[in-house]
């Protein structure tokens, strides 16, 4: 078993001991995802000077609710990312976006 199976049925484990899943809807985990985001970016709020094990508390969360959503919609995690990674190389072509933040919407890709 691989390090990401292992930390997947850690994670799993604790909820089910805790018979938590049935609070874990798809809808719930996005919520919570998105209150974990705010709490991470609550540590960069007043500038870059942050306390490096709160953000990576509040990282910690987030993974682990993106893990419990995958799991309760039925993806496997690494599958959906490596797709998305593919789907990201064609809409953004290292020649038309190398070195540029810009907006996806407003970056140039036509030739």
């Amino acid at each position: 078993m691989n390090k990401f199976n292992e930390i997947n049925e850690m994670i799993l484990k604790f909820r089910n001991e805790r018979d938590w899943e049935k609070f874990h809807t798809p809808e719930n985990l996005s919520k919570s995802i998105a209150i974990e985001s705010g709490e991470l970016l609550e540590n960069f709020q007043w500038g870059d000077d942050y306390k490096k094990d709160e953000v990576v508390d509040e990282l910690a969360d987030i993974l682990i609710y993106s893990l419990l959503l995958a799991d309760s919609i039925g993806v496997d995690p690494y599958e959906i990312i490596e797709a998305k990674v593919k789907k990201n190389e064609l809409r953004f072509p290292v020649n038309k976006v190398k070195g540029n933040s810009g907006k996806y919407t407003k970056v140039q890709i036509d030739d």
